[in-house]
């Protein structure tokens, strides 16, 4: 399955099934480093593509910067039962972000 972003690009889901486990979406591709939209879309596919009580490790690429400054906010808003968790700088550069699912 496919979508077209706001650019008219193709773009491929970053999961196609429900993880009935904690995983780990990787949101550090090159076509994530200048598009912080794609990545939230994208983070927020994987959030909701996780069962509840596990949790995904949401991956982002290190150009972004920290997540907080992008990601938390929109995350909360489209799920108020979430709150995302800083767990560290990858030593690529990327940032890891815990999302529990309730």
């Amino acid at each position: 399955m496919t979508t077209t972003d706001d650019h008219g690009e193709t773009a491929e889901p970053i999961t196609d099934r429900v993880h009935d486990n904690s995983w780990s979406a990787n949101l550090e591709e090159p076509k994530y480093a200048d598009d912080p939209e794609l990545a939230v879309r994208d983070a927020l596919c994987a959030v909701d593509h996780t069962t509840s009580g596990n949790y995904v490790n949401l991956v982002t690429h290190g150009e972004l910067g920290r997540p907080e400054a992008f990601l938390y906010d929109a995350l909360r808003e489209e799920r108020d039962d979430i709150e995302p968790e800083y767990v560290d700088q990858c030593g690529c550069g990327g940032h890891v972000t815990r999302v529990e699912v309730p």
